[in-house]
């Protein structure tokens, strides 16, 4: 049985995910997607890898490898150090939020889950769930076509943030990369309790 709440330490794997209140919308309109990576970017890039992701209405999925100790501010606990950038993350994105659509209170879930990844076969099928996340919300029938994951960046050639290099590595290239997903797109979904 998985843990939902590891403790995130360095040089390794996490799938990090959590949701929206109640039936509230993380994300009423496309400006807001790109709002959150940028808060992303400001409060965990530095210490943090994304490898892959996925942008959901209602919540979000990011695969991460924590960077190594020498990233953070010396004679810190790693995992508070991120749970508070994490906080600060929430914390930011829900007072810019609420100013937008006049909302009051909270946003997001109060503890969002992490789970270590502990091997090459869960790390891959990981991946495959994280883009997979719209065909199955019934958003979108193709990978391609939802513009809020990093399967179209990772496949693309414009220039990416995320780790591309060392993904297709790990699918020894492109081609096994979308033919892993292509093969995978039509698994049975009681798989995710894998996950979740």
């Amino acid at each position: 049985m998985r843990k939902y709440h590891d403790h995130l330490e360095p040089g390794h794997f996490y799938h990090i995910y959590n949701h929206a209140i109640g039936s509230e919308n993380l994300f009423r309109e496309n400006k807001n997607y790109s709002f959150f990576l940028n808060k992303w970017e400001k409060y965990l890039l530095s210490y943090s890898d994304v490898w892959a992701y996925c942008l959901m209405p209602n919540h979000f999925h990011f695969l991460l490898e924590i960077k190594d100790k020498t990233f953070f501010p010396k004679r810190i606990n790693e995992n508070r150090f991120l749970e508070n950038q994490f906080k600060r993350l929430f914390s930011s994105y829900t007072l810019s939020f609420n100013k937008v659509y006049e909302r009051r209170g909270s946003l997001f879930q109060k503890s969002f889950k992490r789970v270590k990844i502990d091997s090459e076969r869960y790390l891959k099928h990981l991946i495959h769930y994280i883009h997979h996340n719209p065909i199955h919300h019934n958003f979108t029938e193709d990978y391609t076509d939802w513009k809020y994951s990093s399967y179209a960046s990772i496949t693309g050639s414009k220039p990416t943030k995320l780790k591309r290099k060392k993904m297709l590595e790990l699918f020894n290239g492109k081609e096994s990369f979308t033919t892993y997903h292509d093969e995978m797109k039509n698994y049975n979904m009681i798989s995710h309790l894998l996950i979740e």
